[in-house]
């Protein structure tokens, strides 16, 4: 009997080593060089945490030898309470677009990263939620949010139906609703009205005894949706469909053998339909029948850790817009579906590889943009306000140390440095608006003042603040002609020295270094 070794079993390649040998293979020609260690600390901290490590940790990070080091600290990271809240705040970003904030929302993303919820049901508590359930309900804000009217507009069903095909599957079918899409052949108008004929019978109803939060009720549907191409003018029906999919059978009945619940306006009971196009829509789309869900996701969670998709943009999958690695987009999809859509497994093992490790000096290596919440919490953990903020509930506007609160800081972050509501932010916009911002705001400038505990004071105190400054504010060491730049700038102000550190510190704080994810 033939026995497998120890040696035979550890030949067999990893998932990670499998993800570089398939992104080596389509990248032959570019150079590949580890990234040092404090490039690394600093990239998985904002990929994990939300943040970056303090001085204290950078040099314990460095001083350690041990030849997993890396892989230790991903574990750790990934382990840590702040990975769930890192990745609630990174999916509300990329689902919600900055349209709003609701704390029923994210505590129910929250609680899905900490439990670690399959992505596919995840899904399915979005697209059909359960508004009775205390847990579940906050998952329907993705619905109710986009349902609510604007002015005088009518209710954005179309929007809805859109960002359901874009977040899900990848796909815009934004000019598919009134005839054929005139530049993506894959693309046909009974795809998009396949999902439009399920969300245009929602209806927004108001929080009350029973929803603690805004809900949506359904119409009863007894025959297909018609729709005509306004280019030809011919007429089409379909039943509710996922996009590529077959239609979903509408069951024969009379209007009110439909019902489960009766609607009765007396009672304000607006009935609850037996045939659910909303449910039939969650149980479809999110399967692993489903191609464009699982490499939907496995690009998404590419973009998040490298910066760039496979497929670019995100949400135009299609026969003329191929992978630019497919190979390993077909990778990444298969293994994600084989583990059960488990979103905490493939972020595990993109961290992992290689090439999530390589430097960003190698030809090809994106230099990603920091989010609002991921600049805010770095910026408070540089300037050691972070602990302050938190703790202090309540601005006391006669005691120095707690002028602000974590929320003013939010608020002020969000208002000059996020994108407009319903813009992707998949890339860094730079604005006259973001730069004023960090040259005269009360709230950067008050971050930056001496006061117990903080980086300025703990700076000032020091004979030589160079490797501290450099260390809590861009987690690495300072050249020696940086040192040589901090040292005359401090000389030349040797009566404000604390000042002077905080006008050296807005400078780094305020780089584009600091600003980026390498």
């Amino acid at each position: 009997m033939l026995l497998l070794t120890a040696s035979s079993a550890a030949a067999e390649p990893s998932t990670a080593e499998k993800i570089d040998s398939l992104f080596a293979a389509k990248n032959k020609a570019q150079k590949v060089t580890a990234a040092d260690d404090a490039e690394f600390l600093r990239r998985v901290w904002l990929d994990f945490d939300g943040g970056i490590p303090t001085a204290d940790e950078a040099r314990s990070f460095f001083a350690e030898e041990a030849p997993d080091k890396r892989s230790k600290l991903i574990e750790k990271l990934i382990a840590a309470p702040r990975f769930a809240v890192r990745m609630a705040e990174a999916f509300n970003v990329m689902l919600m677009e900055r349209r709003g904030e609701n704390e029923a929302w994210k505590a129910w993303l929250v609680n899905a990263f900490q439990t670690n919820e399959p992505w596919d049901a995840m899904v399915r508590e979005m697209l059909a939620p359960d508004f009775l359930h205390e847990k579940q309900r906050g998952a329907g804000y993705f619905i109710t949010r986009r349902l609510e009217k604007v002015g005088q507009q009518d209710t954005d069903y179309p929007g809805l139906t859109r960002d359901v095909g874009r977040m899900f599957m990848g796909i815009d079918l934004q000019c598919c609703q009134c005839h054929r899409h005139l530049s993506v052949g894959d693309y046909k108008q009974i795809d998009f009205n396949g999902l439009f004929a399920v969300y245009q019978n929602l209806k927004l109803q108001a929080t009350d005894e029973k929803h603690k939060t805004p809900w949506v009720s359904e119409g009863l549907i007894t025959a297909k949706y018609e729709f005509a191409s306004v280019l030809t003018s011919k007429k089409s029906q379909t039943a509710p469909r996922v996009p590529f999919g077959e239609e979903v059978m509408i069951p024969a009945s009379a209007a009110d053998e439909g019902w489960l619940i009766k609607p009765d306006r007396k009672t304000k009971e607006v009935g609850q339909p037996k045939f659910s196009p909303l449910h039939e829509i969650a149980q479809r789309l999110p399967a692993p029948e489903n191609p464009l869900f699982a490499r939907n996701i496995a690009n998404r969670v590419w973009f998040l850790l490298m910066g760039k998709g496979i497929v670019e943009p995100l949400d135009l999958h299609h026969s003329d817009n191929p992978p630019a690695n497919p190979e390993l987009l077909d990778f990444l999809a298969k293994e994600l579906t084989s583990h059960q859509f488990d979103l905490r497994w493939l972020i595990r093992e993109i961290a992992h590889t290689q090439s999530y490790q390589r430097s960003s000096t190698d030809t090809g290596v994106p230099q990603r943009h920091l989010t609002t919440e991921q600049q805010l919490r770095a910026f408070l953990i540089a300037t050691g306000e972070r602990e302050r903020l938190e703790t202090s509930k309540k601005p006391d506007v006669k005691v120095d140390a707690a002028k602000y609160s974590l929320a003013d800081f939010q608020k002020a972050f969000a208002g000059a440095l996020a994108n407009p509501a319903k813009e992707p932010e998949l890339a860094a916009n730079p604005s006259l608006r973001s730069a004023l911002f960090f040259r005269n705001s009360d709230h950067v400038n008050w971050a930056l003042k001496p006061r117990p505990g903080n980086l300025i004071e703990r700076l000032a105190a020091l004979p030589d603040p160079a490797d501290d400054l450099y260390l809590s504010t861009l987690t690495r060491l300072p050249s020696s002609e940086e040192k040589k730049q901090l040292q005359t700038w401090l000389a030349a102000h040797a009566s404000e020295k604390a000042k002077a550190i905080g006008d050296f510190a807005w400078a780094l704080l305020s780089s584009t270094e600091f600003f980026v994810n390498h």
